[in-house]
């Protein structure tokens, strides 16, 4: 793997992570943030893997579903770490109404991707 996509990738897994951490300090209040969550946030650098991996399949995909469903599966990893831990801090958490705005986020996501980056 190209070291420049590795950097970029490993730096952009470590922004999500940041961004989740504010996000549920604010919401939450950071001293109630249970442990399982800043460890959960780890899980963003392997997932960020699975984009690195992906998008250039994608990105040289002519149908233009498979290249949705392709963009899509690439956002659903660090997007889904980034989605369920945070919403795992509810009270009233659903795991299955969080898991179908994952995929639905994701697809569109995938759609918003796949209508700009038209292959060559």
């Amino acid at each position: 793997m190209n070291p420049l996509l590795l950097r970029s990738m490993i730096v952009t897994g470590l922004l999500i992570a940041a961004l989740n951490v504010l996000f549920a300090g604010f919401e939450h209040g950071f001293g109630n943030i249970p442990l399982w969550f800043w460890l959960a946030q780890l899980l963003l650098l392997p997932a960020m893997l699975l984009p690195a991996r992906l998008f250039p399949v994608a990105a040289s995909t002519r149908p233009f579903l498979r290249r949705t469903s392709v963009y899509a599966l690439g956002w659903l990893a660090p997007y889904g770490v980034f989605k369920v831990t945070g919403d795992a801090l509810r009270p009233d958490f659903n795991l299955d109404a969080s898991l179908i705005g994952l995929i639905l986020l994701c697809w569109l996501f995938g759609l918003v991707f796949a209508t700009l980056r038209k292959p060559l």
